[in-house]
């Protein structure tokens, strides 16, 4: 295997990861609306991913920094192709950041609401502009012979893509309402699992359609197997959901996001982007990747620094492991 082969692998993982994490914490986000009643219990939503929040984007920027680094002519052609909808994931994060920084800053009813709803809309719209990028990834869109970007943003807003979007937004917001149901006592845990199975089931009916094109239109034999592992991990998710068995029910729901981006990244190889204009104008593995010298050393950074920060993550989440209520939020911070 090549070392641009090992390092299309390595991007797939850093961004398997971050949809993994941070497809809880956005799912979170939106169930500050949907699943909270009163302020305490949007509390207690929020203190589920406050000590862990900052730490899931480690992985995008990772997964951007290694494409950056391993892949310059992919990195060029997605950041400006997509161009509105990555700046708007952008724009999303940062509010959200300082949303979950500033909004018990001040007693003032309206206050907290606001930075609540601008919790709530900047987890949604990543969520589903996640899926419409990657569903563009691996459809395909245009690029010329100088792997430019040739279309425009209305090209990218295709059936396909967005039901992309729809899947992923689906799929991170029951991972977050199992997420919940593991790390939340009482009502509130009660009503996490009954949420999930009902989000659960309009996501096995989104995902099922979605994986079933992608794999109509562009999968192998591996990328079938990927496919079936992502539906069954997903479907058992709402048997483990329906039991009350949280913590297999969110392990479960991680797999199937596993699944289904390995599945994206196997239908994608050998390229990183096809073209739909022509195929020799695709970019892959090969005609995109950086300098051999340059892949050596990334390789060996990477071994170091990886083993590092996954210790620290766990142990932060090992820390932070127990279940909380609103019981234990305080009058002075509701």
């Amino acid at each position: 295997m090549e070392l641009h082969d090992v390092w299309f692998v390595l991007i797939a993982v850093l961004w398997t990861g971050y949809f993994f994490l941070e497809g809880f914490d956005f799912g979170v986000g939106v169930l500050t609306k949907l699943l909270a009643r009163n302020r305490p219990e949007k509390r207690v939503l929020i203190n589920t991913i406050g000590p862990v929040w900052d730490g899931n984007e480690v992985w995008l920027l990772s997964a951007g920094g290694a494409t950056f680094a391993a892949f310059p002519e992919w990195y060029a052609t997605l950041f400006s192709g997509f161009y509105l909808p990555l700046l708007l994931i952008l724009v999303c994060l940062i509010v959200r950041g300082v949303a979950f920084e500033y909004r018990v800053k001040r007693p003032e009813e309206n206050w907290q609401r606001n930075w609540e709803t601008a919790i709530f809309w900047a987890s949604l719209l990543p969520a589903f502009l996640w899926g419409v990028a990657f569903a563009n990834i691996v459809r395909g869109v245009k690029i010329d012979q100088d792997f430019n970007y040739a279309g425009g943003v209305l090209d990218l807003l295709n059936p396909y893509a967005l039901l992309g979007g729809l899947v992923t937004l689906a799929l991170f917001t029951f991972h977050g309402t199992v997420f919940v149901g593991l790390k939340t006592v009482g009502d509130i845990r009660e009503r996490a699992r009954k949420l999930a199975l009902r989000v659960g089931l309009v996501t096995a009916l989104l995902a099922l359609a979605f994986l079933l094109w992608t794999q109509a239109d562009r999968g192998d034999g591996s990328s079938l197997v990927a496919m079936v592992a992502a539906v069954a991990s997903l479907l058992v998710a709402l048997g483990a959901a329906r039991a009350g068995r949280e913590g297999w029910a969110f392990a479960l729901s991680g797999l199937t996001i596993v699944a289904a981006v390995a599945m994206l990244f196997l239908t994608l190889f050998p390229n990183v982007m096809p073209s739909t204009l022509n195929p020799d104008w695709s970019l892959t593995v090969t005609n995109a990747s950086s300098s051999p010298y340059t892949l050596k050393i990334m390789t060996w950074c990477a071994g170091i620094a990886t083993p590092v920060v996954l210790l620290y993550q766990g142990w932060t989440y090992w820390v932070f492991r127990k279940r909380i209520g609103t019981q234990h939020i305080a009058e002075t911070v509701h």
